[in-house]
């Protein structure tokens, strides 16, 4: 069949429909969104929840979410910026403060829905494929949700599962298998819990921190100067998280800033300018009328002088 060019005439661009905004930017995957979202019809109109896992280049954000019409609805956030209010103060952006950050999340959620005594999760990880099961018939079903990874790829050990599994030892059901989780071997299809263990109390970071100390003394000192600047070594590593955990299910309540946010409005809005109303506009105005009136009467004083000199 030979070549045949698509003409592009009045009839494509007048059915040509333009894609939404977030798609037009490679912000939303609208596919994948729309089958998180979608509820079967049965349910009567009762919220899809989603752990929503979003990785920057400074910090980790959990959110516990789910659409409505006019938008999207958060229950719950948590950040790996707060971590340092249980410990952890280093690291806001590995596989380690991902998993603290789903817990963090995910406790949060459950206490704010009465949950949380009921569902306590995996207090003591060992690493192996738990998820969270319903009480008995008496009792409320645990709290459901979906992972929400947005644009990300979905490698094996990629961080949005440290999250995940953060938020499943959390209390939370998020239905998952364990092939994304590092230490899966996926010739033998199964899952080395040692090696998810290690990662969750943070083993792999103490590890190249040992390898590179012997390796790279100098190296060593600059990379994770604040580790050492704080006295934590290899060997604190797996304490500084085990004691963060328990403080993060002890009290996972969200704490406002003590910022005075008021002062900071007072002191900015000084330097803005007040809108003026229509009579000091036109005050305004006659103003700088007569001001060039008078500049003008003066140049032409000027104009004339020089005339006059001229002419003697």
């Amino acid at each position: 069949m030979p070549f045949v060019k698509t003409q592009k005439n009045d009839a494509y661009f007048s059915r040509y429909q333009v894609k939404p905004r977030r798609r037009r930017e490679g912000k939303t995957d609208y596919y994948a969104r729309k089958r998180l979202i979608a509820q079967a019809k049965n349910k009567y109109a009762s919220p899809k929840y989603r752990l929503v896992v979003r990785i920057t280049n400074k910090q980790v954000i959990c959110q516990i979410a789910y659409a409505k019409l006019q938008g999207d609805v958060i229950l719950a956030h948590a950040s790996s910026k707060e971590l340092p209010e249980y410990g952890i103060k280093h690291g806001l952006t590995n596989w380690t403060a991902a998993y603290a950050t789903g817990l963090l999340v995910a406790r949060r959620a459950l206490t704010k829905l009465g949950l949380a005594d009921k569902y306590e999760g995996v207090t003591e990880p060992t690493g192996e494929l738990q998820l969270t099961e319903e009480l008995g018939d008496d009792e409320p079903r645990p709290f459901k949700c979906y992972l929400d990874v947005g644009l990300r790829r979905t490698s094996t050990g990629n961080r949005v599962f440290g999250a995940m599994k953060g938020a499943s030892d959390g209390g939370i059901f998020i239905p998952h298998n364990e092939k994304r989780f590092p230490g899966y071997d996926p010739e033998t299809k199964q899952l080395d819990a040692e090696v998810l263990q290690k990662y969750i109390v943070g083993g792999h970071v103490a590890e190249y921190m040992e390898s590179l100390e012997e390796e790279d003394d100098e190296r060593f000192k600059k990379q994770f100067a604040s580790y050492l600047a704080d006295e934590i070594n290899s060997e604190d590593i797996e304490e500084m998280y085990t004691s963060a955990y328990a403080a993060i299910r002890e009290k996972p309540e969200f704490k406002a800033s003590e910022k005075d946010v008021g002062k900071w409005k007072s002191e900015s809005s000084k330097y803005r300018a007040k809108p003026l109303n229509k009579e000091q506009r036109r005050e305004r105005i006659e103003a700088k009328i007569a001001a060039y009136k008078a500049g003008k009467g003066a140049e032409d004083d000027d104009d004339e002088e020089e005339a006059e000199e001229d002419d003697e």
